[in-house]
């Protein structure tokens, strides 16, 4: 079975950007929260980190204030992630579609097990 990289896009990413990336990459696996299968909206950053474990899902997200020490604490209780993608303010919508876009062609799926990296890279 071939892994490959799935995203879950935070309820503060518009879903426009979903949008964009499913017209660019029709086979990429991409959900926002809220989205049928997903968290719901109003899910906790903790049980964020459970959901996209159990799943696979790396998660993008503009929460650079409190998400990474959700992670620090998930990991140190003996969780793992596939990966967390967090925006700096700097980043246009068309930049993150170019970025994700680049991630999924480009890198395999453990690359990003149990990090934070930081868009645009």
């Amino acid at each position: 079975m071939t892994r490959t990289i799935r995203y879950l896009l935070d309820e503060n990413i518009p879903r426009s950007v979903r949008d964009q990336l499913l017209f660019h990459e029709p086979t990429l696996d991409v959900l926002c929260v809220g989205d049928q299968g997903a968290p719901l909206y109003g899910t906790s950053d903790a049980d964020i980190l459970e959901w996209i474990e159990a799943s696979g899902y790396i998660l993008v997200s503009r929460n650079r204030r409190t998400m990474p020490g959700y992670l620090r604490d998930h990991l140190t209780q003996g969780g793992h992630i596939p990966g967390m993608l967090l925006l700096k303010r700097r980043i246009s919508t068309g930049e993150l579609i170019a970025e994700l876009l680049l991630i999924w062609y480009a890198s395999e799926p453990d690359e990003y097990q149990d990090h934070i990296r930081y868009l645009p890279l």
